[in-house]
């Protein structure tokens, strides 16, 4: 198996990193448009591991000559690059014959590669955006939650996840894991959810709860953000009554960032200040999140998803909880968690073991049984219980 990866940031770096140490493999081209960071990556894997599977190849987005045939060359293709260049990326890849994931993170680039079904399908191509931690990961326990409550009526899923530092610092208690941009977008824009079986949309920030994991997190807090729950509404409209996602923090950071809300910090709209300079408010904020809230420590995911339903006059409830760390690597627990999933479902693809061929999401188009007992192989294991009795990772639905 051949596997293109495109981008050599972190999290192109770790997917190419656990694509390499997986058997049958055998060629993983890392492709980006510096060289400098690309060769780094490189050769850091190769280091690591001991192997000279890992080829490097530069590649100028959005559009290079040589990406075609590149695409052409491997069995599927990993993107780990800005959700906006994924629509163009896809199309390519549906025309090379080229199987096609990526990290996703924004629903209208997910909308435009799902309108791609009809022709990966004529070209016998599978394409599975958003396949990261959330949405991704966590969507497909979701439907691992659906499956195996069983035939009928989901009462309600509820997904919460979030990556924090291992030792929080004030003032946020939060450190920058990824894209401060997408961070804002998920504080700000309207979360869809289901409710009462129809989809809605919530403020941001907003219907925080409290929540405990075991020591030594104690009591966090949730809140609503947006993008986590992707298409699920759509998916499971019908199907399930109550349905949301939200983000895992330690107590106060909803109070804390709602503040910079209320002031117009995160607004994109200019201001003038009185010696004449115009600014943007959300990009000086950007700038200060980045320079104030660069990862300094360790950090841990934590992700519950819960469902219940009720089954012949007897309740039933599915619990999956992960607490995920570091690795001997160096990998952090935002890199395992967001690249090896998507790894894991590009390798998926690549040995048809997804459904497909055509367009569609994770919960829909990967097998959660499978794609658990992969992770748990990395160390990635969740606690499932149904009905308070664990729950083995290759369990198929009853």
């Amino acid at each position: 198996m051949k596997v293109l990866v495109i981008g050599s940031g972190r999290m192109g770096y770790a997917a190419a990193f656990d694509l390499a140490r997986s058997p049958g493999v055998e060629v993983v081209t890392l492709a980006d448009q510096d060289p400098k960071r690309l060769t780094e990556a490189r050769d850091r894997i190769r280091k690591a591991l001991r192997t000279d599977s890992v080829h490097a190849r530069t590649v100028l987005l959005p559009e290079d000559p040589a990406l075609d045939g590149l695409l052409a060359e491997h069995d599927a293709c990993l993107s780990a690059v800005p959700y906006w260049f994924n629509p163009e990326l896809a199309r390519a890849a549906v025309e090379a014959g080229t199987h096609f994931c990526d990290l996703g993170g924004n629903i209208f680039s997910v909308d435009a590669e799902l309108a791609l079904d009809a022709r990966a399908r004529s070209r016998g191509v599978t394409l599975i955006p958003d396949c990261g931690l959330a949405p991704g990961m966590a969507n497909v326990v979701a439907a691992r939650a659906v499956e195996l409550l069983g035939e009928g009526e989901i009462e309600r899923i509820s997904i919460r996840v979030g990556g924090l530092p291992l030792s929080p610092k004030p003032p946020l208690g939060y450190e920058l894991t990824f894209s401060v941009e997408g961070l804002i977008n998920e504080y700000v824009e309207p979360c869809r959810v289901l409710r009462d079986g129809e989809i809605v949309e919530v403020p941001g920030l907003s219907e925080v709860e409290t929540l405990e994991f075991p020591a030594p997190f104690r009591e966090l807090e949730a809140f609503q953000t947006s993008g986590g729950t992707s298409r699920m509404p759509l998916t499971y409209r019908g199907r399930v009554r109550d349905l949301d996602y939200k983000t895992i923090r330690y107590p106060g950071h909803a109070e804390r960032f709602r503040l910079l809300v209320d002031l117009g910090l995160t607004s994109s709209d200019p201001v003038t200040t009185d010696d004449g300079v115009t600014v943007s408010p959300r990009r000086v904020l950007g700038r200060l999140l980045t320079d104030r809230l660069n990862p300094t420590g360790e950090d841990v995911v934590l992700v519950r998803v819960d469902g219940r339903a009720q089954r012949s006059g007897r309740a039933r409830a599915y619990r999956a909880q992960l607490v995920c760390r570091s690795d001997e690597w160096g990998r952090s627990a935002m890199m395992r968690t967001t690249s090896d999933p998507t790894s894991i479902v590009a390798q998926m693809m690549a040995r048809g073991r997804t459904r497909g061929p055509g367009a569609g999401t994770p919960e829909s188009m990967v097998p959660p049984g499978p794609l658990l007992a992969e992770l748990a192989e990395r160390g990635i294991r969740f606690e499932e219980t149904l009905d308070g009795r664990p729950v083995p990772p290759s369990a198929e639905t009853p």
